[in-house]
């Protein structure tokens, strides 16, 4: 991750001349001052000179393009500034952009206003002007609308932050496959070209054995001292098996979050995806070693899932240094709860589940697998966290991509499950289980999702939106009637 910083650029003209100016640039000053001070952005908000004409605008944008530590540039208008001036330094403006509009002072001077201080303070006036252009010019861009010093307001530019730096760093996301996708299943599948295209993504193959041969040569010294780390943050849950062989089967997983990093380390990936029908050397699937990679910050998908695997690596990216917060990871649907009243969805997948999530105790398990004809996997054991979060499935129709981003609460289980030998969520999906499980199916929502606690489905959307991609919400104001003329409105706006 680089140092990223925002731009803060104001518009104005030399039609009220300099005394106005000068305000301008004072005003605009302070409120990155107050902005930086605030304690809320992630990453630090950077004053640049006023902008008056097509000259300094177009040089202005080309800086921030050609800055490597610039994720994106904050607009506003103090005065009224002609959206003509804009127009070359949109053109060629590729990063993203928010436009903040908002104005220096909270109130209306009542007994003081005339019209110096209108033709400087008309925010009102030039921001429609200057968002008329960007419209006509069909330029995605954020807009938020408010008092700079308002915490909510400061809030939603902070969460914008972070979706802008998820823009930025899409195109830096590369995901190892380790063999291939599992055969006969069609949502792990999609246009890896196209992608590339869409989003930046470089999603490439290696031969299974190559990368087992990055575990084959981890020395035994390394694999002693990680599985010492083991076994001092985790509870050791033997549960009747002899501790030595499941010290053994403990170490297999520790070779292989050591050979699959140094893999990707050397290699530049930050997402991998593996698949339990093609294991080679591999004594194990990864299972333990696999988590772990997770709550260091790499995406994974099962079974071959490229899409999911770089999705969670992307919202790993949007969270990076959040206080407080409360994890994400690759997820699946598994079963049902239908009992009145207590309806719900069990998320787990055979080992994979990131321990960022987890709420209590992580323990580790060794149990059987039928999966894959290798030894018995040691893995992570936990429940997940309560609270509201987001669910998101990124599918290929063929002609286009949708994101599908539905809003969850997850609840504790009502009972313990000790026969269950994985890590496990339990959410109700937005609006309910019934309304919320159909628009995902007709939306044509995958069994694997990237979820988090820590992102808004906002942010989701507004990466979307960057992408140019179709974006389709499932939440508390869904409706089938609804949900079902917008897949039809989006079929045509988006072929």
């Amino acid at each position: 991750m680089k140092n990223y910083k925002f731009w803060f650029a104001t518009g104005s003209q030399d039609l009220y001349g300099d005394e106005c100016l000068e305000h301008v640039a004072e005003h605009s000053k302070k409120i990155v001052e107050g902005l930086n001070q605030s304690g809320i952005l992630p990453y630090e908000v950077v004053w640049k000179p006023t902008l008056i004409t097509n000259e300094l605008i177009r040089k202005t944008f080309n800086e921030a393009n050609a800055d490597e530590e610039c994720a994106g540039v904050i607009t506003w208008m103090h005065t009224f500034s002609p959206a003509k001036s804009w127009i070359l330094g949109l053109q060629e403006y590729r990063k993203p952009l928010l436009h903040l509009h908002t104005q220096f002072n909270v109130e209306i001077p009542y007994d003081t206003i005339d019209m110096d201080f209108m033709n400087e303070n008309q925010s009102a006036h030039g921001d429609r002007e200057y968002g008329h252009i960007v419209t006509r010019m069909g330029i995605e861009r954020k807009v938020i609308v408010g008092h700079w010093a308002d915490e909510k307001v400061i809030g939603r530019i902070a969460s914008w932050m972070r979706t802008a730096v998820g823009i930025m760093e899409s195109s830096h996301i590369r995901v190892v496959r380790v063999a291939d996708n599992m055969r006969n299943v069609a949502v792990t599948e999609g246009d890896k070209v196209e992608a590339q295209i869409k989003f930046g993504w470089e999603i490439d193959a290696y031969p299974v054995n190559e990368i087992a041969e990055y575990v084959k040569d981890v020395s035994q010294a390394d694999v002693d001292t990680l599985v010492e780390e083991y076994y001092s943050k985790y509870d050791i849950l033997l549960e009747g098996r002899d501790e030595k062989e499941f010290r053994e089967h403990v170490a297999v997983q520790a070779g292989i979050e050591i050979g699959f990093e140094r893999f990707l380390k050397e290699k530049n990936y930050q997402a991998i995806v593996t698949h339990f029908g093609d294991l080679g050397a591999l004594k194990q699937l990864p299972g333990l070693a696999i988590q772990r990679l997770m709550e260091k910050g790499y995406g994974f998908g099962g079974e071959g899932d490229w899409k999911t695997a770089a999705m969670v690596r992307l919202m790993k990216i949007m969270t990076e240094g959040m206080k407080d917060a409360k994890g994400t990871s690759f997820m699946e649907d598994y079963t049902y709860n239908l009992v009145p009243g207590k309806e719900g969805i069990l998320q787990a997948h055979m080992l994979e589940v990131c321990p960022t999530i987890a709420d209590g105790p992580v323990g580790i398990k060794v149990q059987p697998l039928s999966m894959g004809d290798r030894e018995d996997p040691a893995r992570l054991v936990f429940t997940s966290k309560e609270g509201p979060a987001i669910a998101t499935s990124l599918i290929d129709l063929g002609n286009r991509f949708r994101l599908i981003v539905n809003s969850v609460d997850c609840k504790k289980v009502e009972k313990p499950m000790p026969k269950l030998p994985v890590a496990t969520a339990f959410w109700t999906p937005q609006p309910d289980l019934a309304t919320g499980a159909e628009s995902w199916i007709l939306a044509g929502g995958a069994h694997h999702t990237a979820f988090t606690y820590d992102l808004t489905a906002e942010q989701m959307g507004d990466w979307g939106a960057a992408m140019g991609i179709e974006v389709v919400y499932i939440d508390k104001d869904t409706t089938i009637r609804g949900l079902k003329n917008e897949l039809r409105w989006n079929s045509v706006a988006f072929r």
